[in-house]
């Protein structure tokens, strides 16, 4: 928490730390990674996962180092591949010696390697049990050494085993209770207080403290993990579930923990595409019934031509039969409902429209992955940004439904309301899956909204207008461009300043008429807090800011002037198109620029005054379309 990382633009970093794409991008092919594994040598973490090549859909072991605390990680490449599938790598000390114990379970049985080349170079050095355990860990407790695992012929949760030996050698002894009730290994135990705790899951993780080990009895408790459970749902990158953690304590004394993630169900894929192709052979039906209905497609049973056997006489019959009664019910279906009538006319709206929506819904199904709004890395890594809205009491009603839809954003870490006029509400009225913290303010002004605030925990602030909504794809896409050009104010709505004066302030309309814009709204922006806040309460922004109060108006132009005036080449602007976008200030009648010309007018003079104050943005136009990836068009 709160680690930033400058060379990754991720402030501050963000979970996860490591994906199956982080790895394909380092040069090391992966389409899952699970399992993972913590070992510290002095400063330097290492981390050991499992990791699925999609070459040969068999799980290999992966290595990364960590010089930052795992605030960063190198990928260094495989450290172990067999013949057959591993994961859940258990690495551990002994004997001064660095030791292994992967699931192998395929092999039929369970191995122990030697690091001879630490930490990408490992040897066989016993089989110390003729037969698999799934999800094994080795732990020295009193006078053993003690195995725990479960036997993969029994399910999931119905065969859990202890075995114990005097050497991580064996030979090895069962438990005289095995099997013993209780769920599957869910990463590395650990004692805490003179404890000892064991780490299980079914699709989240469990923790169990271990009240009794002897080689005749066992006893453990469900206890608290004490991890706060995502809020986010889909939208979380463990979201859907979490089934291993691995939890050390370093020389500092600090705690670390390492878990894994995913945001879909085991299947989700599979069964996605089973339903989306469903539902387009439905609507494809569906279409071939409207066809007959209405006399677009015409049904045709062949007869057989060569008759040959009375068989063949009845066939033909039959089918005479068949298209005769056919013909009646499409006749008596068409003289009912006739397309050329206003009730044909509704109907076949009707069943077009059901067509249409079923196929999206279908194609949504294939293509649409999980509906998770995922966050954009850069390079490899993801940050957390704080959303700020300034508002007031009689906009409650949006303020609710804001919060409500953008709490649940992956990238949002905080929502920050500006409480400029009124009662301000409690942060418990609000329906939120992250932190909401309101600010009151003792002055109602627009310059409240680039207050400096020194609890604001991110370097990128989206200052978003409560009356705004969009979806969240298109937060995290400006919020990756952003991260890009943290220099800039990204934002989703352009505007454009033309001269010679008298200057005129125009809206997107004509900023695309004219293929471009050198403003951008800060109703809707990424900005970087403390570069911003602090250029907006200089010594040099003061008379802008007395304009501001004095008009009401134009706090958002005076920032864009401040940036260009802090920018001497290239653009201090960037645009991103949202896909959609909705003011529901329309709705609530509530808007704080209900005329529109009124508003442009005191914008325009606005523009005069502050270009005699911090120079001019006419020569600082930029293309829509520039961008490669076309979010800009």
């Amino acid at each position: 928490m709160n680690i930033w990382d400058n060379k990754t633009a991720a402030w501050p970093v963000a979970n996860p730390i490591l994906t199956c794409a982080s790895i394909t991008d380092s040069g090391f092919p992966s389409n899952f990674v699970a399992d993972p594994f913590l070992y510290s040598q002095g400063d330097i973490l290492y981390l050991f996962f499992e990791t699925k090549n999609p070459i040969t859909m068999q799980g290999d072991i992966g290595v990364a180092r960590s010089n930052d605390d795992g605030a960063t990680w190198e990928q260094l490449g495989v450290a172990l591949d067999e013949d057959w599938h591993l994961s859940h790598p258990y690495v551990f000390d002994y004997n001064r010696q660095i030791y292994m114990m992967p699931d192998g379970g395929e092999r039929g049985d369970t191995r122990l390697y030697r690091a001879v080349g630490f930490p990408l170079q490992w040897k066989l050095e016993k089989i110390i049990l003729e037969r698999p355990l799934v999800d094994a860990f080795i732990i020295q407790h009193g006078e053993n050494y003690w195995i725990f695992g479960s036997d993969p012929s029994r399910g999931t949760n119905g065969g859990f085993e202890i075995w114990y030996s005097s050497t991580p050698f064996g030979p090895w002894t069962p438990h005289r209770k095995n099997p013993i009730s209780g769920v599957r290994n869910g990463g590395r135990p650990f004692s805490y207080n003179g404890n000892l705790y064991r780490l299980g899951h079914d699709e989240n993780v469990l923790v169990f403290k271990i009240e009794v080990l002897t080689t005749d009895s066992y006893k453990e408790v469900r206890v608290d993990l004490g991890m706060e459970k995502p809020t986010k749902g889909k939208n979380a990158w463990n979201g859907a579930r979490s089934h291993h953690l691995d939890v050390q304590g370093l020389r500092t004394g600090q705690w670390i923990a390492v878990a894994d993630g995913d945001r879909t169900l085991f299947g989700d894929v599979t069964s996605r595409r089973v339903i989306g192709c469903s539902l387009i052979l439905a609507a494809g039906l569906l279409v071939f019934f409207v066809g007959l209905l209405f006399g677009f497609v015409k049904c045709f049973f062949p007869l057989t031509h060569n008759i040959k056997r009375r068989n063949d006489a009845l066939l033909v019959w039959e089918r005479l039969k068949l298209r005769l009664r056919w013909n009646q019910v499409s006749s008596f279906l068409r003289g009912k409902i006739n397309p050329t009538t206003f009730v044909g006319k509704f109907v076949f709206t009707i069943l077009l429209i059901a067509t249409i929506a079923i196929i999206s819904v279908g194609f949504g199904y294939i293509y649409g992955g999980n509906g998770a709004e995922k966050p954009y890395p850069v390079n490899d890594h993801f940050s957390q940004f704080t959303l700020l809205a300034m508002t007031y009491d009689a906009r409650m009603w949006n303020l609710k439904m804001y919060i409500k839809h953008y709490s649940r954003c992956a990238s949002v870490r905080e929502i920050l309301v500006v409480w400029n006029k009124g009662k301000p509400p409690d942060p418990s009225e609000f329906n939120s899956m992250v932190p909401v913290r309101i600010r009151v303010e003792e002055q109602n002004s627009l310059n409240n909204r680039f207050r400096i605030d020194p609890l604001i925990k991110t370097k990128a602030v989206l200052e978003l207008d409560d009356d705004i909504m969009m979806n969240c794809d298109d937060l995290e896409r400006g919020f990756k461009i952003w991260r890009e050009t943290p220099e800039r104010l990204v934002g989703f709505y352009p505007r454009l300043v033309t001269g010679p004066p008298p200057l005129k302030y125009r809206p997107e309309k004509h900023a695309r008429s004219h293929n471009g814009y050198n403003m951008i709204l800060t109703g809707a922006v990424f900005i970087d807090r403390q570069e911003a806040f602090e250029r907006y309460w200089s010594k040099e922004a003061e008379p802008g800011r007395k304009m501001v109060d004095e008009v009401f108006n134009c706090e958002d132009v005076l920032m864009n002037f401040l940036y260009a005036n802090a920018t001497p080449s290239g653009p201090s602007v960037e645009y991103i198109k949202p896909a959609w976008a909705i003011d529901t200030s329309k709705f609530s009648g509530v808007a704080i620029s209900g005329n529109t010309q009124a508003h442009y007018r005191v914008r325009s003079r606005c523009l005069e005054r502050f270009t005699e104050l911090y120079g001019g943005l006419t020569d600082r136009k930029v293309e829509f379309g520039r961008r490669k990836d076309g979010w800009d068009q």
